[in-house]
């Protein structure tokens, strides 16, 4: 890219089912740090994409297969909306990160659907996707990816911390960048406070109102992930093996469940932040609940910026990921993912 202005598409879903964020972002090529966020918007899911998604784990290979083409095109006219309803006409290229469904590294598997192919047919842009495969090709985890936007976009923070479907935290340590999950968040509140007919717990709220469950507690925290040192990180697959079946055979009130598992979280948090330097993005900075507690916990006062950051944080870094892919620059680190070496990852798809 010979111009130093850069305007990007970037989208993410969330294994928490939030929808889809969608960012159109510009970026400056010799100042990465002075990016802007021109629009963004979150499109929710329909109840049946909801259930596909949510099912899709136990889909056969061809059932896969046709449903990463059927997603794909389905981004497609979600971005052509996103293009048309905002009148944007300078796009350099989409950078889409897909919806993961299968994520077990350590078996050489992850799957992101939602077609490269498919979503440029239909835009008719240049589309930067599936960046986590190659990663756990050369032996690593495929994530976090979000660290090497962390490191050049936002060093200005001692720890970048996101609470979505899981919590993921990035800081400096020794000169390296590390990074991982730390542990289910919303992928395990929404869960439960759904079968109250609820999306997610507004506020804490619910959680509030429950009793912590100590058995429960002292289990989770004991569970085998979290003696585990980076790199490491966790999928669907690990909750539905670990978490669900122990909270289901200790509790059954909704409300003490989701109490307990807000006072894990606050406690798997804080044995990791030791600073109140810390940028906190993701929907479950919204929970405020959740925070007052890991306040109390880490024994700091925690300062949330402004909502589209804490919204579209993820979706301005895969945008900015898919800008160091075209340009050939490295943006997945080894001291991150556990992979052989640093690389630039992910696939381009030319329109015709």
């Amino acid at each position: 890219m010979n111009k130093n202005e850069v305007f990007v598409i970037g989208l993410m879903s969330g294994t928490s089912l939030d929808g889809i964020d969608l960012v159109y972002v510009k970026f400056l090529q010799n100042d990465y740090k002075k990016f802007e966020i021109l629009k963004s918007e979150t499109i929710g899911y329909s109840n049946e994409w909801k259930v596909i998604l949510q099912n899709a784990i136990h889909f056969s290979t061809k059932e896969l297969e046709s449903l990463d083409i059927s997603y794909g095109r389905f981004l497609g006219e979600v971005l052509n909306h996103f293009i048309d309803k905002n009148q944007i006409k300078n796009i350099d290229f989409i950078a889409s990160h897909g919806h993961t469904i299968l994520h077990q590294p350590e078996k050489g598997i992850t799957l992101q659907i939602g077609s490269g192919k498919e979503i440029t047919a239909i835009t008719n842009k240049k589309v930067v996707c599936d960046f986590r495969t190659q990663d756990v090709k050369l032996g690593g985890q495929g994530a976090p990816l979000v660290p090497i936007g962390d490191q050049l976009l936002f060093s200005d923070y001692d720890y970048c911390l996101n609470l979505g479907g899981f919590s993921n935290i990035s800081y400096e340590k020794d000169g390296v960048r590390i990074a991982y999950d730390i542990c289910p968040v919303n992928i395990v509140l929404n869960h439960y406070v759904n079968k109250l007919g609820f999306d997610y717990d507004d506020g804490g709220k619910i959680a509030s109102k429950g009793k912590i469950n100590q058995e429960l507690l002292i289990k989770l925290n004991a569970l085998e992930y979290y003696q585990l040192t980076p790199p490491k990180s966790l999928g669907l697959e690990w909750v539905q093996q670990n978490i669900f079946p122990l909270i289901e055979s200790l509790e059954t009130d909704v409300s003490s469940i989701l109490r307990t598992f807000v006072e894990h979280i606050a406690l798997q948090l804080s044995s990791v932040i030791k600073s109140d330097s810390i940028l906190i993005t993701g929907g479950g900075a919204f929970n405020v609940f959740l925070i007052n507690r890991l306040e109390e916990v880490v024994g700091v006062k925690f300062l949330l910026i402004n909502k589209e950051l804490i919204d579209f944080k993820e979706a301005l870094i895969f945008a900015f990921l898919g800008l160091l892919k075209v340009d050939n620059q490295v943006n997945c680190l080894r001291s991150v993912t556990g992979a052989i070496k640093d690389h630039s990852s992910g696939e381009i798809f030319m329109p015709k």
